[in-house]
C-alpha cells in the first residue's frame, strides 16, 4: 500500500512527462484528502489536473458511515469493489506522477520511514484510477493508486507489518504512459499491471520529520 508519496514538481511535469502543470500549487509530501497532479487523456490529449489522493474524498462518506481508505485499490478486484468498480469499467485511467513513495520498513523491531524510487533517481508514474465529484463549488477530481500482491518480490516484501500481505504499487514503464492511457477494455488494461522490477528499483530509510507542536506553529 501507499499512502504517503513525494509528488513530482512542477519542472519535471514538463520536463519528464512532457505535460504542463496545472496553475494551482500542491505539497511536496502528499497524505490522504491532499491535492496532487495526475495525468489523464481527455478526448484525445494528455492534461494535468489537481485531484485528491483517496477516489472516495472523507467529506463524500456518509454520515453514521465508519470512514474507510481508498488511496489504493486492489488490482485483483477492482471490477468487484464498489469505490472503483465504476472509475475501472469506464476506463478513468492516470498517471499519477511521483519523485518517491513512503512506506514503513518493520525490520530493526520498529516502524521506520523509507523512501522508495527508481534506481536511477528519475520521477516515475504510478497507474491509477481518477472519478468526478460534484461541488458546491463546481466538479472536483480524485484518485487512487492501482496495486498487487507483493509476498514474492524482492524489494517490496520487506515492508509493512510483519505477517500482513505484502503490497506495491503499480508503476508504469516511461515507455508504456501513452499505451496506458489510451487503453480501450479493461483486458487490455490489466496487461499493464505488474510490479516493477526490484533490480530498477532503489531504498533508504527516510525516517519522518518530527511533526512541530501547536507553539511551535504558532511562533
Amino acid at each position: 500500500m501507499c499512502t504517503n508519496y513525494a509528488a513530482a514538481r512542477r519542472d519535471q511535469l514538463f520536463k519528464h512527462f512532457g505535460i504542463e502543470p496545472p496553475d494551482s500549487p500542491w505539497r511536496d509530501e502528499v497524505y490522504k484528502d491532499y491535492a496532487a497532479p495526475i495525468i489523464r487523456r481527455i478526448e484525445g490529449r494528455d492534461r494535468a489536473d489537481l485531484a485528491t489522493f483517496g477516489i472516495v474524498p472523507r467529506r463524500h462518506i456518509p454520515e453514521g458511515v465508519r470512514p474507510f481508505d481508498t488511496m489504493n485499490a486492489r488490482s485483483e478486484t477492482l471490477g468487484e469493489k464498489r469505490s472503483f468498480s465504476g472509475a475501472w469499467k469506464k476506463l478513468q485511467l492516470a498517471l499519477i506522477p511521483c519523485e518517491a513513495i513512503y512506506e514503513p520498513n518493520y525490520e530493526s523491531g520498529q516502524a521506520v520511514r523509507w523512501r522508495i524510487g527508481l534506481a536511477d533517481h528519475a520521477p516515475f508514474a504510478v497507474a491509477g484510477l481518477w472519478r468526478v465529484w460534484n461541488e458546491p463549488e463546481g466538479q472536483a477530481l480524485s484518485f487512487t493508486m492501482l496495486t498487487l500482491n507483493a509476498d514474492e518480490h524482492p524489494l517490496m516484501r520487506r515492508f509493512h507489518k510483519p505477517g500482513a500481505e505484502k503490497r506495491g504499487v503499480v508503476i508504469v514503464p516511461r515507455d508504456e504512459h501513452e499505451n496506458w492511457l489510451a487503453c480501450r477494455s479493461t483486458d487490455e488494461a490489466r496487461s499493464f499491471l505488474a510490479l516493477y522490477p526490484a533490480d530498477g528499483m532503489s531504498a533508504e530509510a527516510a525516517p519522518a520529520p518530527p511533526r512541530k507542536t501547536k507553539a511551535e506553529s504558532n511562533v
